[in-house]
This record gives structure tokens, sequence and C-alpha cells, in this order.
């Protein structure tokens, strides 16, 4: 039964939104925590939104890999392929932009020497390929069965090569060295203070697995369609999959940045539920308006709109002028998103978090502008 479920639109366009959200504060220094990325292990808020997108992209694959498997493989690897590579070199292009970056005074070119080859949409594009593979390949049970195998076969991996006795931890994580041997330590993260990157190959295995369970879940709701045997079944299995999660989290934390099997599970489990409620919210009880066209539009033109909230900072901190000087009278630059930060959000409460909140969310309404207005003139930019 292949109907159109407008609360999977809204999922979708919850989480992107969500994600600029997160990455765009006005200062990194003053964040609420639940804005906050979980130091180590445990799970935030923030931690939930990326896997809750790769969710939202098996979900998509549910309503496209019907139309793969009737035009053949040949089709299949075509567009795999195109947007695999599409997507990876946008996000490269992501980490490299504007190409050029001040030095002193003076602008120099960005060396490819440091740029970081991983990231979100890196990963985006990476789960997407083998999970479409191991989907059309497998079908749906050969999928289930090759995602489960996938998530112990990475715990094993982790406790197999990882540091005796502190297998989970930044130092002995196996996938730090992992990812060294491949990238080099120049061309990786450096937000934890050394190279390690979050989004790295080492623990590409276990986000596979997330893609190919939103994959299950977007097929499970075609094939069951709007009752509420589906309803309910969906509810059970996500409270199923968090008491799962919980329990492996015993022995294999939930972490978000080593992207652990516990951490699969337990979020999965969630984004089911997050799922199942906007069904029930905006399917069974029509409540839908403003708030679910607000998120609609984002979900129209995700990839654009993430690029641009990404790209546009970076473009516009080229264009800087002296602000003040500081007490040794040394020049400070500015900005256009800085000096909005600085004269206009951080001063409007003596607890800096509520300025750097307030510009995040200004930044929301900012991009929910520029897609509302692609979707007012039918223009939708996709790979």
């Amino acid at each position: 039964m292949n109907q159109r479920y407008y609360s999977l639109d809204v999922f979708r366009g919850a989480t992107v939104a969500l994600m600029i959200l997160v990455n765009n504060p006005g200062s990194w220094a003053h964040i609420y925590s639940p804005l906050e990325h979980a130091t180590w292990h445990g799970c935030t808020p923030t931690d939930l939104v990326f896997p809750f997108f790769l969710f939202a992209v098996g979900n998509a694959m549910a309503f496209v890999m019907p139309r793969f498997e009737q035009a053949g493989a040949g089709v299949f690897w075509k567009k795999v392929i195109k947007r695999t590579l599409l997507i990876f070199l946008i996000g490269l292009f992501l980490n490299w932009s504007p190409f050029v970056k001040w030095d002193g005074d003076h602008i120099v070119f960005k060396s490819w020497d440091t740029v970081r080859i991983l990231g979100v949409l890196q990963r985006i594009a990476l789960c997407y390929f083998f999970a479409s593979i191991i989907v059309f390949y497998g079908k749906t049970k050969g999928a289930f069965v090759t995602g489960g195998i996938l998530l112990l076969l990475y715990w094993f991996i982790c406790n197999w090569l990882g540091a005796p006795g502190d297998p989970y931890s930044l130092q002995g994580y196996f996938g730090t060295q992992f990812d060294k041997n491949i990238l080099g330590e120049a061309h990786m993260y450096k937000g934890e203070g050394l190279a390690f990157d979050p989004e790295g190959l080492g623990s590409l295995m276990a986000p596979v697995v997330q893609v190919i369970l939103g994959f299950m879940v977007g097929q499970y709701i075609q094939q069951k369609g709007k009752t509420y045997e589906m309803l309910s079944n969906l509810f059970v299995a996500g409270v199923v999959l968090i008491f799962a999660g919980f329990c492996w989290d015993m022995v294999f934390p939930i972490n978000k940045k080593i992207w652990t099997s516990s951490y699969v599970l337990y979020t999965t489990g969630l984004a089911m539920l997050t799922i199942g409620t906007l069904i029930y919210l905006v399917e069974f009880k029509a409540v839908k308006g403003a708030w679910s066209r607000f998120f609609d539009v984002f979900g129209k033109n995700p990839l654009f709109i993430f690029v641009l909230s990404g790209f546009l900072p970076r473009v516009l901190a080229m264009f800087r002028w002296v602000d003040h000087l500081d007490e040794a009278g040394k020049k400070v630059y500015t900005s256009p998103f800085a000096w909005f930060y600085n004269h206009i959000c951080k001063d409007i409460a003596s607890d800096l978090r509520v300025g750097s909140l307030v510009y995040a969310l200004v930044t929301i309404a900012f991009y929910w502008l520029i897609v509302y207005l692609l979707d007012k003139r039918k223009i939708y930019i996709k790979v």
C-alpha cells in the first residue's frame, strides 16, 4: 500500500532544522546543556539529531527502492554511485570552502594539507551507499540479518583492537589509529584536542545499520498503511529497541562520538517513537498547520539548506572590518554574523546562553525564509 505520509516530511524537516540550530550558536562557549553533545559516553537531545537524519534517509529509501528493483541493477548502481559521490564531494567542498583564509592582514590560500576529509555529509553519503547495496541485494530479511551482524561485529572489533581494559575511551578506541593510518592526522577532526574523527571510517559500520533500520520502518509503515495496528506495533518496537539499547549500554556504552551499537538501538527506538507520535498527530488526528508547515519546507530542500548554513557563515567571515581596539591597542576584527551576535544578541541578558540561543533561533528563521521562498516557487534542489 503506497500512501503519502506527510508526517515523515515533517520529521525530516524538523531534523534538518535542529541540525542547523545546534550547529549555529552565537557562541560555542555559551550553550544550554541540551544543545551540547555529550562529553563522551551518554546522549543529549543534540546527540539525537544526526542519527534521526540517517534514520530519515532510510525512510526515504523505502519509498524509492521498489523503483530501483523494477529498473534493474544497472539503474540502481548508476543512481546510487552518482548520489553518493555528489553528497561526499559537496561535504568535502564545504570543509575546504571558501578556499582562502585570513592570515593576519593578508588573505592566503587554504592548503589541502589541512582540510578535513570526512564530516557529516560524507558520513551520510557512505552510509547511504552501503545501506542501499545491503537492502537492494539482501532484501528486507537479508538487510535485517546483515544489520545485526554489523552491530555485533563492530562491538567485537572495538574490544579486539581497542586498548585492553579501556577500549571505549578517546585514547583506547581502535578507530582513531585506523583513521590516522588511512586519512592522516592532518585531515582529521581536532575538536577533542587531538586527531580524532567522530565521522571516521572506523565507526562506519554502526551508522550504516541506522539507515537500514530506517528503511525497514519506512517499509513497514507503507505495507501496513495508516492503521492503529501499524501505530501500536511501531510504538512497541520503539520501546523494545530503547530497552535493548540501555541493556547493551551496560557493556558497550551509548556514545555518539564512536557511534556504538547500543547508541544505534537507543536512538532508533527514540526515532520510532517520534515518528509514531507524528503519524498519530498528523495522519490520524489531522493536527497540523503552521507548526508542521514550518518544518515541512526544511524537509523539501534538506541538503541545500544544510550546506548553505555551513557555507554562508564561512564566506561572510571573509568580509571583515575593525570592530574595536583591545586593551593593548590591537585591532579586533568582526564580520557580519559575528557583529550581529556581539552587538545585538549578546547583551539581551546577563546569562550569555540566552543571547547565544537567540542568535541560533534568528539563524533558523533566516534559513527558513530561504527554503520557504524556494518552496513558494516550487524550486527543489536535489542530488
